[in-house]
């Protein structure tokens, strides 16, 4: 009988319970996120659940409520078919992205994941500077990163070498690997990394082969795949939300809806270990306050110069990194705007119901 264990209930989770709310509730794991509602399991079947009205006019960020992935208290009614949310254990690992557009905020993607399969096909949907962006999205949250190339079959082997020792230099430490769901090259070896207990999950552009992978795992087609576009080798966001799934090897892995626009919120850590070249030679610049842009003894400019460092991958940490620090202080206003504004409203209804009474 499947239990929490089996679920990836570790002892890093056991470890931070609130021991007033586990005495009081029931752990869960959730499984999917839709509108107004989730999918929750203990281990064997998934249930229906709502959030409780404390929790969720309690938060004051749509990054505090439970996303795919997380550890909840929940209380579990009508014969464990219909389960009420008190509250979220701490995240281990949360992956996030800043909205889309404008809007100066979180998007959560997934929690508690072991391994990010990040997946780039091998046709004109590569691009390295793309792949740094998942890389930093995923460094920043601490999560391990595997490089998956698909569609392997398009292109002869020496080019899929090419390619892949490009991706090793921007990415030493990361395990790179082709394959392809048509002729099914490496899918055993894919599977073989998928550990019993892990969570896993798939990122990458719409088309890539994601779901179409997914499907091959699983051995059957459980989920819906759109075919890509000839003419702009892009495919249609075949998945629009994100469930767990349990695999027969007790592996669980998310797949992802694909992200044309992948906006970084701040990210120092990750910027640091997926660049950690660039921040290896800003130490050896002659003036510690030094620019990079055209000072006499510039580290970076001379490892440019000597074709050490490729000025593409420099200029897109520079974008990067000047788009975190502008999101931070956006972000930061944004959040003290939201406090102010809940304070307002709970100083308003404190004093509608005094005048009530």
């Amino acid at each position: 009988m499947t239990d929490l264990r089996d679920i990836g209930y570790s002892d890093w989770f056991k470890s931070r319970v609130d021991d007033e709310a586990i005495s009081a509730h029931d752990v869960a794991r959730v499984v999917s996120v839709h509108k107004d509602s989730y999918t929750v399991t203990k281990g064997a079947g998934e249930v229906f659940a709502e959030l409780s009205g404390n929790l969720l006019y309690s938060t004051e960020s749509s990054s505090d409520l439970p996303t795919t992935g997380d550890w909840v208290y929940a209380d579990f009614y009508d014969d464990e078919t219909h389960a009420i949310i008190y509250g979220v254990f701490p995240r281990k690992t949360l992956l996030k992205r800043k909205t889309a557009g404008k809007l100066v905020d979180y998007q959560l993607i997934a929690a508690n994941i072991d391994v990010a399969f990040i997946i780039q096909s091998l046709n004109d949907n590569f691009n390295l500077r793309r792949l740094e962006r998942y890389l930093v999205m995923v460094n920043e949250s601490g999560i391990e990163p595997v490089i998956l190339l698909s569609k392997c079959d398009l292109l002869p082997n020496v080019e899929v070498d090419e390619i892949k020792n490009k991706v090793s230099g921007i990415a030493p430490q990361a395990t790179v690997m082709e394959f392809s769901n048509l002729n099914r090259n490496n899918i055993t070896s894919i599977i073989g990394l998928l550990k019993s207990g892990s969570s896993y999950c798939l990122l990458g552009s719409s088309g890539v082969g994601k779901t179409t992978l997914l499907n091959t795992i699983i051995g059957s087609d459980k989920f819906d795949t759109q075919p890509v576009s000839k003419i702009q080798s892009k495919g249609r966001h075949t998945t629009t939300s994100r469930q767990l799934v349990r695999l027969d090897n007790g592996a669980m892995i998310i797949d992802t809806p694909g992200m044309r626009e992948l906006g970084s919120m701040f990210v120092d850590e990750g910027l640091e270990e997926t660049f950690s070249e660039i921040v290896e030679l800003s130490q050896g610049c002659k003036f510690s306050n030094c620019s990079h842009t055209n000072e006499k003894g510039c580290a970076i400019l001379a490892a440019i110069g000597a074709g050490d460092l490729s000025a593409r991958r420099y200029q897109n940490y520079l974008k990067m990194k000047k788009e975190s620090e502008f999101n931070q202080m956006s972000y930061l206003e944004k959040r003290k705007k939201d406090r102010d504004f809940g304070k307002l409203v709970k100083t308003t209804l404190k004093g509608k119901q005094k005048y009530d009474n």
